[in-house]
């Protein structure tokens, strides 16, 4: 098979990844599965045309690659799919792994994203968090969070990532979409950049570093609506993980500040379900005054009680998530309990 049957192949079976590693065969990942794609195994020589192959369908120069080991891209293949592909290096051999993207924005209603999740669009200042472990599905989410103000509202949308999944043409907003490392050298000139471009909502691929998380804040803190990611589970790890990246003397500052800026906090994971698919869970966090007095005080481990009872300001934790899918018989009490984020406790609730 070539490179582009094996892409076809993947789109065609609805993976989310394919495998293209040295000493097996290619794979592609099936609802969380790893499934071969044919036996002929994958040596060196032929990872190595696969991987350039990439790089010649993304009409993209391999010299980033070849100088630190790895590289993250993307590319569209006409009629088929959009295409985010890393590439690395292993025991001395090329490889990739090659993420499947929809042409298309999906419509969140597909994809069970909660509404009060969809109404933070109409946020026109401040900062929103979509967290969640790597393929958790929170570029998804912000993709539907943008092409909904997209299409509700005048103005202008600057995203900013690395690198590019999904592509939003100009409807009631002007988007303007950045890739690092294509269209500018990395996150923090992008942000303090566009600050001078005249946005009204910034989306922020990854707060991946102090200084980052600091210029986020101040662009919340000045009028504009900024939603970004962070690879944390929960809301409470979400405010820990920002505060912890500053030095001890400033963690009072940012506490404050952070407790100001902070608008909401999105949690997803993406669980098996009975048939053999995947079902999203949600915690979903809005900063009232009560969570904002305990992320000022440094008392965040008490916000897990608040969420858990406010579900009246729409609300929810992960857990309460999880014991709605399983009270409606879409995941098995062994599912329930492997992803809770408090175990006995649910244990107790479902028995």
């Amino acid at each position: 098979m070539e490179l582009l049957d094996y892409l076809k192949r993947a789109v065609d079976d609805g993976a989310s990844d394919l495998f293209i590693v040295a000493g097996g065969p290619v794979c592609e990942k099936l609802e969380k599965r790893m499934v071969p794609i044919g036996e002929e195994r994958v040596l060196p020589p032929m990872a190595e045309e696969m991987v350039t192959g990439l790089y010649t369908l993304a009409g993209r120069p391999m010299d980033l690659y070849r100088e630190k080991g790895d590289d993250d891209f993307s590319f569209s293949v006409g009629g088929l799919a959009r295409f985010r592909v890393n590439t690395y290096h292993q025991r001395g051999s090329m490889a990739a792994v090659v993420r499947v993207v929809a042409f298309g924005i999906p419509d969140w209603q597909d994809l069970r994203i909660p509404p009060q999740v969809m109404d933070l669009s109409n946020l026109t200042h401040g900062m929103v968090l979509v967290t969640g472990t790597a393929g958790s599905g929170k570029s998804t989410t912000q993709a539907c969070i943008i092409d909904r103000i997209n299409q509700t509202r005048s103005g202008h949308i600057i995203t900013l990532e690395d690198p590019i999944e999904y592509l939003h043409r100009n409807a009631k907003s002007i988007v303007s979409q950045r890739e690092i490392a294509i269209d500018t050298e990395d996150y923090l000139s992008a942000l303090r950049a566009c600050l001078r471009q005249a946005p009204d909502v910034i989306l922020l691929g990854e707060m991946r570093d102090r200084e980052t998380i600091h210029t986020a804040m101040t662009a919340a803190e000045t009028g504009h609506l900024l939603i970004a990611t962070l690879h944390t589970k929960g809301a409470v790890n979400t405010v820990d993980r920002i505060v912890d990246s500053f030095p001890s003397g400033q963690q009072e500052q940012i506490r404050a500040q952070l407790s100001m800026v902070l608008r909401t906090v999105v949690s997803q994971q993406l669980l098996p379900d009975k048939k053999g698919g995947l079902v999203p869970a949600h915690e979903i966090m809005h900063v009232n005054s009560a969570i904002r007095s305990l992320i000022r005080d440094n008392k965040s481990h008490q916000i897990d009680n608040v969420i858990t009872s406010s579900g009246g300001e729409g609300m929810i934790s992960m857990d309460q998530s999880i014991l709605t899918l399983y009270k409606a018989g879409e995941i098995t009490m062994e599912t329930a309990l492997d992803y809770s984020d408090n175990p006995e406790q649910l244990r107790r609730r479902l028995s």
